[in-house]
C-alpha cells in the first residue's frame, strides 16, 4: 500500500502544494518502486479553493514542472489519513502538533527540512511577501528535503 503524505504551511497555496508537486515529481523519477499519496493543507483557511499561487507556478515552469491541486486547510482528521505529515516550519509544526489526539500522531509530524542534504535551512521560508528570488530557492530548498525525505521513506521500507 502505498505510504500517504501530506505537506503543511500557512495558506496551502505556495511552499505545500510546491513540496507536493515535486515530490509526484520525484516519485514518478524513481526506479527502486517507492510509491506515495501526496497531499496538501495550510493551517489557516485564508486561500481555501485556490490554486497554487501564481508566482509559484511560474518558477515552476521555468523548472519543466507543472504544479495543481487546491488549497484546504489542514484538519485533525488528516491524522487518520496520513502516515507522515511534513511542515514547512515551526510555527506549522506547533499549530499541527497542538491538533495531534495521541503522542502517536506528532511523531508523524516533522519539519520538512529535516530531511535536507545540501541546505542547512531548518525552515522552508515563506515567499509569498518577497519577490521571485525567495520562489526559485524554496523550490530549490525543497527539491533537496523531498528528495532527501523519498530516500527516508525508501530505507523505511
Amino acid at each position: 500500500m502505498a505510504t500517504q503524505l501530506l505537506f503543511v504551511c500557512l495558506g496551502n497555496i505556495c511552499r505545500s502544494p510546491a513540496a507536493e508537486n515535486l515530490t509526484r515529481h520525484f516519485l514518478a523519477q524513481r526506479t527502486d518502486g517507492l510509491t506515495a499519496v501526496c497531499d496538501s493543507a495550510g493551517t489557516s483557511g485564508y486561500h481555501v479553493g485556490a490554486p497554487p499561487n501564481s508566482r509559484m507556478q511560474q518558477a515552476a515552469k521555468q523548472r519543466g514542472l507543472s504544479f495543481t491541486g487546491r488549497s484546504r486547510q489542514f484538519d485533525v482528521s488528516d491524522f487518520e489519513r496520513f502516515d507522515w505529515i511534513l511542515a514547512m516550519d515551526r510555527s506549522n509544526y506547533r499549530d499541527i502538533v497542538a491538533l495531534a489526539p495521541t503522542p502517536t500522531d506528532r511523531d508523524r509530524v516533522r519539519l520538512m527540512c529535516d530531511f535536507c542534504r545540501q541546505f542547512s535551512d531548518t525552515e522552508v521560508p515563506d515567499p509569498y511577501y518577497g519577490g521571485p528570488d525567495g520562489f526559485d530557492y524554496v523550490l530549490d530548498l525543497l527539491t533537496d528535503a523531498c528528495d532527501g525525505f523519498l530516500d527516508f521513506l525508501a530505507q523505511q521500507s
